[in-house]
């Protein structure tokens, strides 16, 4: 008979990459670690794992293997959901990630309505980049993300989380400077963008590329409230989302960009967490959180 949770270790291994990683993740020494995936090699008379470089390999016969465990514990997962869909109020914590316009867009509101409609859920927040969230929410270190996907730029893909699209957010050129028009004219202005690697970064740097100039990035950082208090005082340009301002007046130039750009907002669950009455309590609540915010934000709006 094989043992559960040494399978759970190696499909860990499959998902992050390495044992250090998982070791991490699940609160254990590697040495531990590494001795039950050595044990559950003698158990099933097979190798497993093979060294390569720092890290380790999973061998064919490993995959085979994580294939069913996937498929054992997305059983299990069904089992608690379809238990806890019985119960007479949803329950329970939900942990979220979440990346910072939406949480200080949405947040507030949706942690009001939870609190208002089912109480007895505890809702655990983790701001994190999209890219990262998704993998995380698909190794099971996240119930629910709140992700964007910007033009041009496709959010990772794990065909086991089950997406629903949030709200759609335009993205314009934020100025402070009055004679700032249009996005020509700000070719030779310092710019502030997140940082490399992120996708509205690789957005950012594609538009003004398109229009022909190489932006002059002076600043990094992924807090948006930088980017805005750059801009309002007059030491930067950005592009920016909508969802920074939506039911409250901009304290920035909005101008609209030469191509039409909207980022998509989708939340994503692994596929056996969705049905779980606390999950959908909570994106039920962001949904509403969205419709109770005003969504019109005019260019040219200060």
């Amino acid at each position: 008979m094989l043992d559960v949770r040494r399978l759970r270790l190696l499909r860990e291994v499959h998902i992050r990459g390495t044992i250090a990683a998982v070791a991490a993740a699940l609160h254990q020494s590697p040495s531990s670690v590494s001795q039950q995936l050595s044990q559950l090699e003698r158990e099933v008379g097979v190798e497993l794992l093979r060294k390569v470089g720092r890290g380790v390999q999973l061998t064919p016969e490993a995959e085979l293997l994580v294939g069913h465990a996937d498929a054992l514990f997305e059983r299990l997962e069904l089992a608690e959901s379809d238990l806890l869909a019985a119960a007479d109020e949803a329950s329970g914590t939900v942990r979220m990630g979440m990346f910072q316009s939406a949480a200080l867009a949405l947040l507030p509101t949706t942690l009001r309505l939870v609190q208002e409609r089912v109480p007895r859920i505890r809702v655990f927040v983790v701001q994190r980049e999209p890219e990262t969230a998704l993998r995380e929410t698909f190794a099971r270190d996240f119930d629910l993300v709140v992700a964007e996907q910007y033009p041009g730029h496709a959010a990772p893909w794990h065909p086991q989380l089950d997406r629903q699209p949030l709200t759609e957010d335009a993205i314009r050129l934020a100025a402070g400077a009055p004679d700032v028009g249009s996005l020509a004219d700000a070719a030779q202005l310092p710019w502030v963008m997140e940082p490399r690697g992120a996708a509205s970064r690789h957005f950012a740097e594609q538009l003004c590329r398109r229009a022909g100039f190489e932006p002059d990035v002076r600043f990094e950082t992924a807090d948006l409230q930088a980017h805005v208090a750059l801009v309002s005082s007059g030491h930067a340009v950005a592009l920016l989302p909508d969802l920074l301002w939506r039911g409250g007046v901009p304290p920035v130039r909005l101008v609209d960009l030469p191509e039409a750009a909207v980022r998509s907002v989708f939340t994503a669950s692994p596929l056996s967490l969705a049905s779980r009455p606390a999950v959908r309590a909570v994106r039920a609540a962001l949904v509403d959180a969205v419709g109770s915010m005003d969504q019109t934000v005019r260019p040219d709006s200060v």
